[in-house]
């Protein structure tokens, strides 16, 4: 039996490969890489996935493929999230990939996908017995996970990404107040069993899983001239912090957002809307601080291999 597998998540804006080893019968994470393939784009809010997106998804699985065999792992575990979830097209984007790469994608519901996010933000974070709320905000779902070390109390899978939240509320650059309120107006319509489980349950922390969690601590660390190891599971952000990068964020074109020390520009678009959500949450609840996990669903899918 191979010791080295390979884990790939197909997300509706970027795609991530994880190699791990088993050393001693523990994984250990030996490669990362992550491609923004946004095959999202163009086509979430219709449920289709375009011919240009498809091109995207078969160009970064071979490339995946190639880097697979590169480092020896025989078994790949591939997953599709919200936007192949939900596109009426997907039989023809899994069988593309299939015939090009001999790779089968496996499309998992969103209860599946918040379970995974949260076995991966547990192994970051070792929360104890603080529960927290965990939030993973992709370009096509959101999950929402109250948890602890031990339990998860309730989840949520949401089809409310950043890429659907971009392309049906935010139309001007910088965004306006009016599609501020909008997308206010939006979540809470869409958020009422969040606000029930909050209520409920008094997590105490916000757990940013990945994606623009980590982009608001890169930010933070270069503001404050903090140094973090590039594989740390924990990375630094202050509820503070946050409300200084949103209210200078929703005033900014993107241009002058990429001018951000630390923005990414596969980031750089959807970070406003996400930012939204995220300030819209920290009004439902008090929560006494912020915590970031760089792990998210593929760890999640190791650890549970594991």
């Amino acid at each position: 039996m191979t010791n080295r597998i390979a884990i790939i998540d197909l997300g509706t804006n970027t795609f991530h490969l994880l190699v791990a080893e088993r050393r001693n019968g523990v994984f250990f994470i030996i490669h990362r890489d992550r491609q923004a393939v946004k095959i999202g784009k163009g086509g979430i809010n219709q449920n289709r996935i375009t011919e240009e997106g498809i091109a995207r998804a078969l160009e970064t699985m071979q490339l995946f493929k190639d880097v697979i065999a590169m480092h020896g792992a025989t078994v790949v575990y591939a997953f599709g999230t919200s936007a192949l979830r939900n596109a009426v097209n997907r039989a023809e984007v899994l069988a593309a990939i299939k015939s090009q790469t001999g790779i089968d994608v496996r499309v998992i519901s969103g209860e599946e996908e918040a379970e995974y996010i949260y076995y991966g933000v547990r192994w970051a974070l070792n929360p104890g017995h603080e529960k927290m709320l965990i939030m993973d905000i992709g370009g096509g779902s959101v999950e929402f996970i109250v948890a602890n070390d031990n339990k998860i109390f309730w989840k949520a899978s949401l089809e409310i990404g950043a890429q659907r939240l971009l392309e049906k509320f935010q139309h001007h650059d910088p965004i306006t107040l009016e599609e501020v309120a909008a997308l206010d107006g939006y979540f809470e319509e869409q958020l009422t069993d969040l606000k029930k489980a909050l209520y409920l349950y008094q997590p105490s922390t916000l757990a940013g899983s990945s994606g623009t969690f980590d982009t608001l601590s890169d930010i933070y660390c270069i503001q404050q001239n903090i140094v973090t190891e590039p594989t740390a599971a924990e990375t630094p952000l202050t509820l503070e912090a946050f409300h200084k990068v949103y209210a200078e964020l929703i005033t900014k074109n993107r241009q002058e957002r990429m001018a951000i020390p630390g923005m990414l520009e596969m980031r750089v678009d959807m970070i406003v809307v996400a930012c939204c959500l995220i300030r819209y949450v920290l009004q439902l609840h008090t929560f006494t601080g912020i915590r970031v996990s760089s792990y998210s669903m593929k760890e999640g899918v190791l650890a549970s291999i594991g």
